[in-house]
């Protein structure tokens, strides 16, 4: 493995100062806030809530922590900061990865021990045992070529995994001999006019490459998901467009979630971008009606609501 990072001094030392903690030579684990939650009050996130996953237990981590095919303006990662890919000589092997994820993990929890008045110590044992991997964290995961050998890595340790995508690698996600057990991709725009001023790609084609991941939804075996980020005076729009796409993808849930102002984020929008839960409900209320689809939950806290046509379920049994 690579053990020097395979990104710019200025990268490593937003990162380390955002409490990443960087694995091998492009990969990165970071305790989410849910997961700090859980263990010090014992709120969970919304997947907890919609999808059965253990927010204690879950590893958000990426492997390729600073590298994107876009620059959304509702990121709150650094994207200003992006590195070139590496070469593929340069890649780490996946069960490195996910030996050093674990070991991060583990550091970035340990001084909750020395606090047993604040974290439940039980949920904090279980934590050192993750049963769950996001991959999520930051950058896009489709641009590390041995995906698909990193999540069945994952699989072989008994461990469920949710793959977030941006959907500008359709060809990646038709390859995958590994799927993940929740595949989420990004839709962020009814129209290729609002996913450029949006999501600002970086390659060319890139909404007809999210049409074609789109089309290729139906076909993949897993439980689908597409992710809305709502947000406010931008996004909000054109509820019939959005439905349009999500019906060509056959999905199984639907998430529309209001953009937080957060993280560098906060450089390029403004709270008023911030929706409401009462606008994410009503926005979600329209694109539902629109696909024939279901409201199913919703948690206020994260103003996030999901619509469905429930054809898998949704809880994951582990």
């Amino acid at each position: 493995m690579n053990k020097k990072p395979l990104l710019s001094d200025t990268a490593v030392r937003v990162l380390k100062r955002q409490h990443y903690y960087l694995v091998g030579g492009h990969s990165a684990v970071k305790i989410c806030h849910w997961t700090h939650e859980k263990i010090k009050t014992g709120r969970v996130c919304y997947k907890e809530k919609f999808y059965g996953i253990n927010c204690h237990r879950c590893l958000q981590m990426t492997p390729a922590v600073n590298f994107c095919t876009q620059q959304c303006i509702f990121c709150w990662r650094p994207w200003e900061i992006a590195d070139d890919v590496p070469k593929d000589s340069c890649w780490d092997e996946p069960d490195e990865i996910i030996d050093d994820c674990i070991k991060g993990q583990r550091l970035l929890l340990s001084g909750y021990f020395g606090a047993p008045e604040l974290f439940n110590q039980e949920l904090l044992k279980e934590a050192q045992d993750p049963r769950h991997a996001a991959i999520s964290l930051s950058g896009e995961p489709t641009m590390y070529p041995y995906l698909s050998d990193l999540i069945s890595a994952f699989h072989k340790r008994n461990m469920t995994t949710f793959l977030v995508s941006n959907a500008n690698n359709p060809k990646v996600l038709k390859n995958l001999d590994s799927l993940p057990t929740q595949l989420y991709l990004s839709l962020d725009a009814p129209s290729k006019e609002l996913h450029k001023k949006i999501n600002a790609p970086l390659i060319e084609n890139s909404w007809e490459r999210i049409n074609d991941s789109l089309e290729l939804f139906p076909s993949l075996d897993t439980r689908r998901v597409l992710r809305i980020t709502a947000v406010k005076n931008i996004n909000m729009v054109d509820p019939k467009g959005y439905a349009e796409l999500i019906k060509k993808s056959q999905t199984d849930f639907v998430e529309i979630k209001a953009y937080m102002f957060v993280g560098y984020s906060r450089h390029r929008l403004s709270i008023e971008n911030m929706p409401s839960h009462a606008e994410v409900q009503e926005f979600s209320k329209q694109v539902a009606e629109h696909c024939g689809m279901e409201i199913v939950a919703e948690v206020p806290a994260s103003r996030v609501v999901l619509f469905s046509n429930n054809s898998k379920g949704m809880k994951i049994k582990f």
